[in-house]
């Protein structure tokens, strides 16, 4: 048994607990997730995740895996922008899948999806299989994400190309503690009055606090193996793309 600890947002918890906490939390939350995105971040999520889709330049007949995919949003999106291809929506917990299902986009899209319980550091797929990888708002809430990097170094073709979409820090002191009191003070209150469940958001909040740095994260993507790294932040760093490929 491994003694080794992690973070569970503030709190100290051993490696192996980690995964069920988190599967915990996104259970409890997963029927009101998309409307609580919206409430959380006044709807600028969807514009965070346009600038992925603009960036990432969707092709025909990609294929994508979307790690800690969710309710599909991203796949969705790509799937949309790539006008034929593949998407295979990975997550943790299968209550996040069920209400993914249950989306309009995922009936339309259908023959073009695949919805897998799986876990980001040992993903169920033979090495080079997939164009394009990503992960949105989900790399913070993975045990050890370096080990989730390197899985996805492994699934990529030659070629392919790894986007993460995290929340971030703000370069400016000021501005982090403005983000900081709306942060602690109304993301766990809107918890409790949408999803009935203040302390998932609290947890939410403190996982963001945790995540490495910009550059900190850049050089664990560069450590997987990816080349021309980059980042470009968004909402003045409030949340970030990390992009890399593997040549």
């Amino acid at each position: 048994m491994s003694d080794k600890t992690t973070h569970f947002g503030f709190e100290t918890v051993p490696e192996a607990e980690k995964a069920g906490r988190v599967r915990g939390v996104f259970g409890n939350v997963a029927s009101k997730y998309d409307v609580m995105n919206d409430a959380m971040s006044l709807g600028i999520h969807r514009i965070w995740k346009d600038a992925m889709m603009d960036w990432l330049a969707p092709r025909a007949g990609q294929k994508l895996l979307d790690v800690a995919g969710g309710t599909g949003d991203i796949s969705f999106r790509f799937l949309n922008r790539a006008g034929s291809g593949h998407a295979t929506v990975l997550d943790l917990t299968e209550q996040m899948l069920i209400e993914g299902r249950k989306r309009a986009e995922a009936e339309q899209m259908a023959a073009s999806l695949d919805w897998v319980v799986g876990d980001a550091m040992a993903l169920p797929f033979e090495d080079n299989t997939f164009d394009t990888y990503t992960i949105s708002f989900g790399i913070r809430n993975v045990t050890r994400p370096q080990e989730a990097l390197n899985e996805a170094f492994r699934v990529l073709r030659p070629g392919g190309r790894l986007m993460v979409l995290e929340f971030s820090q703000i370069p400016n002191d000021m501005m982090q503690k403005v983000y900081d009191l709306y942060s602690f003070n109304i993301i766990p209150q809107l918890g409790q009055l949408i999803a009935n469940d203040r302390d998932s958001y609290q947890y939410l909040v403190e996982s963001i606090r945790q995540f490495p740095d910009q550059e900190t994260f850049l050089q664990m993507v560069r450590d997987a193996g990816f080349g021309q790294a980059k980042y470009r932040n968004l909402s003045l760093g409030i949340a970030c793309l990390h992009s890399g490929w593997k040549i």
